[in-house]
């Protein structure tokens, strides 16, 4: 192989020169800590031997087969306190200043619309307001971990 042909094979991370075009070559690793005080090199391993089930839900989804109009939620872990749309649904949240704990009401187009008022209480509490007839319902999501 030429060296001016060697030249052209930049793959654009970070500038790096390959003889091979490689799309990964000179990218950084970037090590996430998922839990406080959890280091990859300490952590328990997995035994191979034996079965591991994995899998992820996608709440939004199951909240609509399950045809739900309103799902409280534990365990967000955002921090602060918030609401925001998820699609058609809205999302009301509280949670601590860390990544931990937290808890959510998520509330489709209809619910969201009679969304009075809410409060987050603190990392565990959140309490909304649905005006309603032929009186307001109060709606109190509660995590707790004993």
């Amino acid at each position: 192989m030429s060296q001016n042909h060697i030249e052209t094979l930049v793959n654009n991370v970070k500038g790096v020169r390959d003889s091979n075009p490689n799309p990964s070559f000179g990218r950084d690793s970037h090590v996430h800590h998922v839990a406080p005080g959890c280091h990859p090199a300490s952590a328990r391993k997995i035994k191979t031997d034996k079965i591991s089930k994995i899998a992820t839900w996608n709440v939004v989804k199951e909240m609509e087969r399950m045809n739900l109009n309103t799902l409280g939620l534990a365990e967000v872990r955002w921090t602060g306190a918030g609401s925001m749309k998820l699609g058609s649904k809205t999302l009301i949240y509280s949670g601590g200043p860390t990544h931990e704990r937290g808890v959510g009401i998520l509330f489709d187009v209809t619910m969201a619309k009679s969304l009075g008022s809410w409060c987050p209480i603190s990392d565990r509490v959140v309490v909304a307001k649905l005006v309603a007839k032929p009186l307001n319902l109060g709606i109190i999501q509660v995590c707790t971990n004993i």
